[in-house]
């Protein structure tokens, strides 16, 4: 068994809770799907925003929307570098897995797509 992260990032248009809780569950149910990735596999997730994301934790969207209660959670701010892109939320879930690298699926939708085009395609 390995330890494999997957990462995956979306974008907001406004900074209300509603928009992160909306994201934040897309993404995720992205992630999960695209890698057939059951709770219990899962050692944790950790998510970054941009400094303009600050109405809400998406952490708490996951709590809310979906069976998560024993993962670890922790969110943090993206770092504000110059040009970057702008109201995006960020994640990594580190799972078990039998899967090789290049068998993980990385999800990136929205205005978040730039971020990775290289393996998206």
């Amino acid at each position: 068994m390995y330890c494999r992260g997957v990462r995956g990032a979306i974008t907001i248009e406004d900074d209300t809770p509603a928009a992160i809780e909306k994201a934040t569950v897309e993404l995720f149910a992205k992630i999960l799907d695209v890698n057939k990735i059951e709770i219990e596999d899962i050692s944790h997730i950790i998510f970054t925003s941009t400094s303009d994301i600050y109405s809400a934790y998406p952490a708490k969207f996951l709590r809310k929307n979906f069976h998560v209660d024993y993962v670890p959670l922790l969110c943090t701010n993206e770092m504000d570098v110059k040009l970057s892109l702008k109201k995006c939320i960020r994640i990594l879930v580190v799972i078990n897995t039998e899967k090789k690298q290049k068998e993980i699926k990385h999800v990136y939708l929205g205005g978040a797509k730039i971020l990775r085009s290289d393996i998206i395609g």
